[in-house]
């Protein structure tokens, strides 16, 4: 099973990388091919609405020359997007949001002259989360949105893992943590195998 990981924190040794590695890790373990990318260490520009991506429905085809090429090929290669970010403000980080923007309008050709295809209908998604609230007050707008996102774009949504933090003097990282963690890569895994 092939793998992108899309990671969005500022922080490297942060909470959301603490979560992340156990979920990759078992990933790892079970033959995954893992991509990850660092959207932090990317230049990845807006989008800016000029729908030169719906010209071709083959690609992406954004006129944008910059890292998010990159990561169309990976999105378009994978089975599993698994989306990592910390939340600010109730939403996902700035460059999380960029290239969820991107990758909308690049992989969903609706929005041109004709209606055309998703040319990633069928892949599937997970959300890896960090926040300061309970999950339910704290990561549930961002996950709304992206259920919406996932059936707007013929995605399937598999589920989220959101662990609290409730300060910078607490140590984040757990051995539960880490056990949710494997738990969810395995569901990730046995969902797209049963499907």
């Amino acid at each position: 099973m092939n793998v992108c990981i899309l990671f969005a924190s500022p922080r490297k040794d942060g909470n959301t990388v603490q979560l992340l590695k156990p979920f990759a890790r078992h990933l790892a373990s079970c033959n995954c091919q893992i991509q990850q990318f660092n959207l932090y260490d990317m230049h990845i520009s807006p989008c800016i609405a000029c729908r030169s991506c719906q010209q071709d429905w083959s690609a992406p085809n954004c006129c944008q020359p910059d890292d998010m090429q990159e990561i169309f090929k990976a999105v378009m290669r994978c089975d599993l997007l698994v989306l990592a970010s910390p939340i600010y403000s109730w939403y996902c980080t700035p460059p999380m949001k960029c290239a969820l923007d991107r990758l909308v309008y690049g992989m969903n050709k609706y929005y041109g002259d004709e209606m055309g295809p998703s040319i990633w209908a069928g892949k599937y998604v997970a959300l890896l989360t960090t926040c300061g609230y309970r999950p339910d007050k704290g990561a549930d707008l961002w996950e709304e949105g992206m259920k919406r996102y996932c059936k707007h774009s013929k995605l399937h949504y598999i589920g989220i893992l959101a662990e609290r933090n409730r300060s910078y003097q607490e140590t984040f990282m757990d051995e539960e943590k880490a056990a949710r963690a494997a738990q969810f890569a395995e569901l990730c895994m046995d969902t797209i195998k049963n499907a």
